[in-house]
């Protein structure tokens, strides 16, 4: 094997590309720039809830995420640590979250889930979860702020298992809650880790380590938690799940870690387990079978559009996940989709706002190109004329939708250009009556906080004001039927018809009882929840 060739593959088995996923405020930002901490990315973290630091978090980079410290568009964040090359990719959770949060974790190869130890699993969390299982990749837990009083570490086990339907292996314990929160129990290393001040969670902390039946422990952290701890382990080796290493990468069983993501309690040590339990990248499936990542042939897709990140240039860039083949700046590549050569001229990687341009890069990265208005989401490059083409990201259902104009009739055509990127981006989803212009634009957002965010950036990188008006749909299915005519398509009172992006016909509904009426009336026809660009 040439130097080259074991270069190259070293290179494909350092990196790990994840998503880190939750409700909102489980901590999720905090997670993230404590990991960057450890990579010494950063040499302070700013929580975004921090009163002595009124830094932003690094990863939130959208003028309106500073102004209200959550998350609304996802970023990739890109450090080394002990040898791996990591790639985060940061995704919203605020619970107004977009479709960009769910196509994200098309790009990633494992993620990890963050839980509020005193609120437990909660909706958003559920949303994400389920794409992850679509996906069958690895999920591994941080049960985070165990600083605070919150539920029972029995109790959120529990619940994570009948909520989610996915068994879990802690592999630590913690010691104490709130206040008493000492540290945690490492049962693969069978060594206590108690936690000491890491000056308000901005540096890194130091840990005392050692043996469970070490007597010091015992006066450390008392008779009550030393003798509590010991009878849960004792519980937890009798009763609970084993270790399967295979069962977590085939997203069967989630390894749990206790910790505090505020103070850094228990941060690197999950950092450090995880990274020895995911994989590199894996082989994806394609139009030409699994491809793997570590043939000669560069490929990869396009999972995410982002319009105007640098104010100044109002650019446009496409984000693409690697998948196979080394990628070097200045490389033609085919389009496969559009089954043209295209030049990857000036590569970048991500530190949230901070662009660096990049020479090559490796399965399992993330760069980002610029977009001149030719790619779309899922389309597919490739370096040879095998036209392997990956499979394609679905169109998630929206959850709330409006219909949309421009105040000022003049600014309509800045109106029409804002709208059709910010579709291209998927932050939105586009939808007009047959037979009816553009005159009348229906808006659907997966999260509705969508709506302020889609009104502030036509405002402010477009030049134009909107007027909105909210309807009552609640539900989306596109129809799938042989020569599909509207006006003989029976619907209920309360349905509208209405055309995607790519002239697919649509049915929005206001509730549920609809969507059986419309069923049982068109028997031929097939009704989907998910549809594919085409």
């Amino acid at each position: 094997m040439s130097e080259q060739t074991t270069s190259f593959i070293n290179e494909v088995n350092r990196r790990r590309t994840f998503a880190i996923i939750s409700h909102p405020d489980a901590g999720k930002t905090t997670l993230t720039e404590k990991f960057l901490l450890y990579g010494g990315a950063i040499r302070l973290a700013g929580s975004v809830k921090s009163r002595r630091s009124q830094k932003h978090a690094v990863s939130d980079w959208m003028e309106i995420e500073k102004q209200r410290g959550i998350s609304v568009t996802s970023s990739v964040l890109q450090f080394d640590y002990s040898g791996y090359c990591i790639n985060i990719l940061d995704t919203p959770g605020h619970q107004d979250f977009s479709e960009d949060t769910y196509r994200t974790l098309m790009a990633a190869d494992s993620a990890v889930m963050v839980i509020d130890c005193a609120k437990g699993v909660e909706d958003q969390t559920k949303k994400l979860f389920h794409v992850c299982k679509m996906r069958g990749i690895p999920i591994f837990t941080f049960i985070n702020k165990m600083d605070r009083m919150g539920k029972d570490p029995f109790e959120l086990m529990e619940e994570v298992e009948s909520v989610l339907g996915i068994r879990s292996y802690p592999v630590n314990w913690p010691i104490g809650a709130g206040r008493d929160f000492k540290g945690v129990y490492n049962r693969q290393k069978k060594q206590i880790e108690l936690f000491k001040d890491s000056n308000h969670g901005q540096s890194q902390g130091n840990v005392i380590s050692g043996d469970i039946n070490d007597p010091k422990f015992n006066e450390l952290l008392g008779e009550t938690l030393h003798s509590q701890l010991l009878s849960d382990i004792e519980l937890l080796d009798m009763a609970g799940d084993e270790f399967d290493m295979e069962k977590i990468l085939s997203g069967e069983l989630t390894p749990t870690f206790f910790g505090s993501a505020l103070t850094n309690f228990g941060v690197e040590p999950f950092l450090e387990s995880f990274l020895e339990m995911t994989t590199p990248p894996t082989p994806r499936q394609s139009s030409n079978g699994l491809i793997d990542p570590k043939t000669d042939n560069f490929t990869g897709f396009i999972f995410k559009i982002q319009a105007n990140m640098d104010p100044t240039h109002r650019d446009r860039i496409a984000f693409l996940r690697i998948c196979s083949g080394k990628f070097e700046k200045g490389m033609s590549v085919n389009h496969v989709q559009v089954n043209k050569k295209v030049r990857l001229a000036q590569p970048q990687q991500f530190m949230a706002q901070d662009r660096v341009i990049v020479d090559e890069a490796y399965p399992g990265d993330i760069i980002g190109i610029h977009d001149p208005g030719i790619f779309r989401i899922g389309d597919t490059l490739c370096a040879d004329n095998s036209k392997t083409k990956y499979e394609g990201i679905p169109l998630f259902a929206p959850e709330h939708f409006a219909k949309i104009f421009a105040k000022n009739s003049l600014k309509r055509k800045q109106f029409q250009k804002g709208i059709t990127q910010l579709a291209e981006e998927g932050s939105i989803q586009v939808f007009k009556r047959p037979n009816i212009g553009i005159e009348e634009l229906i808006v659907g957002v997966v999260g509705s906080l969508q709506f302020e965010v889609l009104e502030y950036r036509l405002k402010n990188e477009y030049g134009v004001d909107v007027i909105m008006e909210r309807t009552p749909y609640r539900y989306i299915r596109w129809v799938e039927m042989e020569d599909f005519n509207p006006s003989k398509f029976s619907i209920t009172m309360d349905t509208m018809i209405v055309e995607d992006e790519d002239s697919h016909p649509v049915l929005l509904f206001q509730n549920e009882w609809s969507i059986n009426m419309v069923k049982e009336r068109n028997e031929t026809a097939v009704l989907n929840e998910i549809s594919f660009r085409k």
